[in-house]
């Protein structure tokens, strides 16, 4: 493909709450054995992207030890790979990245020295499928200088956490607003941009003489009169798991045949890196009803409509219902759960009761310590 890609993996966002204390966006867990940064890194690879920096800041040590090998996403490579950058500090600079526009500014090296025509920017906390290949065709049909992926929101879902755009007959827009109060449009932009790459490049060190860091605002709505800034419209699947209750929502999509098949079935995979670990145990008197439950895990109770990531031992009379559990939790005996988050390498104790009231979801996290010293 004639482009270069970039993920941005750096953000956090309170929205999360306790969820993103210890690991970068990017990194959530999603889908019993997936990352979030995997549905955007195998986007890249089935659409022949070949070359692919993720950038990254906020609690990123999960997130770099997900990526420390790029052989699963078939970038090992002698031309292209996988390129990660986090902040550094050299002679002319020692800021964090302070922005999406910054990020890619300070890492200007690597737009410079690609020989690409085109640069497909991307999200890390989006689940989907897309190929990008016919973005960046619609991009070329319409002498685009920017086209942006949008996605027409269902009439009861929250668009103001978006940003919202308004197209014209010809699906160019007119209108660009982030994260709006009100609005009564209901098509938002997903995060997934293409661009002539001496165009970023231009933007970029025009947006930072004048001290302005951020893509979308300094660079997207700034321009959407000056630059012929097109929408391409995606019809499939497609999710941004940064606030708690999107999170909770996409892996219970996930208990959907449609969504699984369509994910884990249909052409083109879904890759992420793999662990070597036997498969879920079932011990006598288990009862499992509508759950994921991944490899590794070791299952004695009840679980039903939840997500089981791996390595989680359910112990005796445990009850376990809509509910997501993460890496290696272990639940101590007569443990009921319903409506909750539980954090990663938990220890819930034995006869212990989390219930999210009222329709919300309870981010549970225990402070046991397992792996003593």
């Amino acid at each position: 493909m004639r482009a270069i890609g970039i993920v941005l993996a750096g953000g956090n966002n309170n929205r999360m709450r306790e969820l993103s204390n210890k690991r970068a966006i990017a990194a959530m867990p999603v889908a019993g054995s997936y990352r979030s940064i995997d549905f955007a890194l195998s986007n890249m690879s089935n659409s022949h992207v070949q070359k692919v920096a993720v950038l990254t800041q906020y609690n990123s040590r999960s997130l770099n030890e997900h990526l420390s090998s790029s052989k699963w996403w078939d970038f090992g490579r002698k031309q292209g790979g996988l390129f990660l950058f986090n902040p550094t500090i050299t002679a002319d600079n020692s800021f964090w990245y302070r922005g999406t526009a910054d990020a890619i500014y300070q890492n200007m090296t690597f737009l410079k020295n690609s020989h690409e025509p085109y640069v497909v920017i991307a999200s890390g906390d989006c689940v989907y499928k897309l190929d990008y290949n016919k973005v960046l065709e619609y991009h070329i049909a319409k002498k685009a200088d920017i086209t942006i992926v949008c996605k027409k929101l269902d009439p009861d879902e929250d668009a103001s956490r978006f940003g919202v755009v308004k197209l014209d007959e010809d699906n160019r827009i007119q209108e660009f607003e982030e994260k709006p109060l009100t609005t009564d449009s209901n098509m938002i932009s997903t995060g997934i941009y293409v661009i002539r790459r001496r165009l970023l490049i231009e933007l970029l060190e025009r947006a930072n003489e004048e001290e302005r860091y951020d893509l979308v605002k300094d660079i997207l709505v700034r321009y959407k009169h000056l630059k012929r800034i097109y929408a391409y419209e995606m019809d499939s699947y497609w999710s941004n798991i940064s606030t708690v209750e999107a999170y909770y929502q996409t892996n219970m999509d996930f208990l959907d045949k449609d969504v699984r098949h369509y994910f884990f079935k249909e052409y083109p995979d879904v890759f992420s890196k793999v662990d070597d670990m036997p498969p879920a145990k079932y011990n006598q008197g288990a009862i499992v009803k509508n759950s994921l439950v991944s490899s590794g895990c070791i299952v004695n109770g009840v679980v039903e409509n939840s997500v089981l990531f791996k390595k989680v031992y359910v112990g005796n009379n445990v009850t376990i219902k809509n509910s997501i559990v993460l890496n290696d939790v272990h639940i101590g005996d007569n443990t009921y759960i319903e409506n909750c988050i539980i954090e990663s390498r938990d220890t819930i104790r034995a006869n212990a009761t989390y219930v999210g009231e009222n329709g919300k979801i309870k981010i549970v996290v225990e402070k046991n310590e397992r792996y003593a010293l």
